[in-house]
């Protein structure tokens, strides 16, 4: 081919990327939630359309496409299942006290199981504790165990729940293991094989299922939940993996949470996985639904699963209608403080209607770009009254939140973009006087191994650390 035919066959190829990314920048105008981000991506793709095409087909999406249609079909299709599910938890229904009544009404508006009472939750504090808890509970098991993770690792604790598992299939107990595609990206095949070879029952979690999700790997299941006989459950921040346990310096010790819970909770958890597994496989396991609450079972709860194919951002409307019930104390643990503009808007809000708002984060990063991110909330932050707390040893990575002496939080949801929006998440949120003590007395545990972050102390750094912190802020929409 001549050279003229090569210059010719290149115009071509360059009209046609502008004109893509004119029409691709059409789409961000009219798709993108926050009008920056849809600025950001517009002028992108204008400038730089061979660039910004990929990345926006990647990443500039935040609808997760086909999954509530494909829950409402299995409802359609399961409807005497459904109608179980909905009328043994509403017979445990229970009304908040009235200075709860919005946030109870915008629950109703935004999930199918209302707050209900017949709950016993056991805060469990750490890897040692929450795998001991939940590797005696699968022993129980009789029936059935559902068990999904976000990350599973071939390593010394992975294998004892693989062994654990592999053992109950073989007494004759259905198990079904759902896990995230990239959460748990290269894990050994021996490894699964193992277990479908003894009956365990494995799936992915797979964010690029269907037509309209191809190209879309920035959305994630970070749910954790074990399910045993329908009667025992466990939610909360740990994943199944050796690092959780603190074997892998320099993150240890490794700081986390998580909840056994009994009674109907276990059932909206249980429906939460189900609404899962049957986005991976189109078949729903048989369960038990039946709500046997004990004696002393009188805590009242939401569970509260929340992603990117709610109709509208669940989890950042529940969450900012929680800060702002806050009157005397909001104490939030997490290992990421990339909030989006109305979560910072509340907490700041809060802070200076004199609320005592304190956000325990880790010292140490495990990812990078989400560390320094935090760094450039700083200045706004404690100039309207919040106090940052960075915990010293190892790395924190609970996810809890308390509103006054009332109301605790213990689940999967990051302060951060990706879980306020692009996650699949769940929290569980406790109304009891004992176990909202307990919460506060862990937390004022680890406050005791944190350091107060000083007012100016962003200001103090070089130059080059607050440039990188804020060109990580540029990317906190995905972070």
């Amino acid at each position: 081919m001549d050279v003229g035919g090569s210059v010719r066959i290149f115009s071509i190829a360059a009209v046609v990327v502008h004109i893509l990314g004119v029409v691709n920048a059409a789409h961000a105008v009219m798709n993108v939630r926050s009008s920056r981000g849809a600025v950001a991506w517009s002028i992108s793709l204008l400038t730089f359309p061979w660039l910004a095409i990929p990345l926006y087909w990647v990443l500039g999406r935040n609808r997760f496409y086909g999954y509530a249609e494909t829950l409402h079909a299995a409802y359609v299709e399961h409807n005497t299942l459904a109608q179980q599910v909905y009328q043994e938890a509403l017979e445990y229904k229970t009304e908040l006290p009235k200075e709860f009544a919005s946030l109870q009404q915008l629950a109703n508006s935004l999930t199918t199981i209302p707050f209900t009472t017949g709950n016993y939750f056991e805060l469990l504090i750490d890897g040692k504790e929450t795998f001991k808890a939940m590797l005696s509970a699968i022993q129980t098991a009789a029936d059935y165990i559902l068990l999904q993770t976000y990350t599973l690792d071939d390593d010394e604790i992975g294998n004892e729940f693989c062994k654990a598992l592999i053992q109950k299939a073989k007494e004759g107990v259905r198990v079904h293991l759902l896990y995230d595609g990239i959460g748990t990206r290269g894990l050994a095949r021996s490894y699964l094989r193992s277990l479908r070879q003894a009956g365990v029952k494995v799936k992915t979690f797979k964010s690029t299922k269907g037509r309209g999700n191809r190209w879309q790997i920035n959305f994630r299941n970070h749910r954790k939940i074990l399910i045993v006989d329908g009667a025992i459950g466990f939610v909360g921040g740990l994943n199944i993996a050796d690092e959780y346990l603190g074997y892998r310096p320099p993150l240890s010790p490794w700081r986390d949470t998580h909840l056994r819970v009994q009674g109907t909770a276990v059932k909206s958890l249980q429906g939460s996985f189900l609404g899962d597994w049957f986005w991976a496989t189109r078949k729903l396991p048989q369960v038990q639904w039946n709500i046997d609450p004990k004696p002393g079972f009188d805590q009242t709860a939401l569970v509260f699963p929340t992603g990117p194919a709610d109709h509208v951002p669940a989890c950042s409307l529940f969450f900012v209608n929680a800060i702002n019930q806050a009157k005397h104390r909001l104490w939030i643990a997490s290992p990421y403080l990339v909030p989006d503009d109305s979560i910072a808007t509340a907490l700041k809000l809060a802070a200076i209607r004199g609320v005592d708002v304190r956000i325990l984060l880790p010292n140490r990063p495990d990812h990078f770009m989400v560390y320094f991110c935090a760094f450039s909330y700083y200045n706004e932050m404690q100039t309207a009254g919040v106090k940052i707390y960075r915990y010293q040893p190892g790395f924190m990575h609970q996810k809890v939140i308390l509103i006054d002496d009332a109301i605790a939080g213990v689940g999967t949801v990051n302060l951060d973009n990706r879980s306020l929006h692009l996650n699949f998440e769940v929290m569980v949120f406790v109304l009891h006087d004992a176990f909202v003590r307990s919460v506060e007395k862990m937390l004022q545990d680890d406050l005791e191994l944190c350091h107060l972050v000083e007012s100016g102390d962003y200001q103090k750094r070089s130059f080059g650390f607050r440039l990188v912190a804020r060109i990580t802020r540029l990317f906190a929409p995905i972070l």
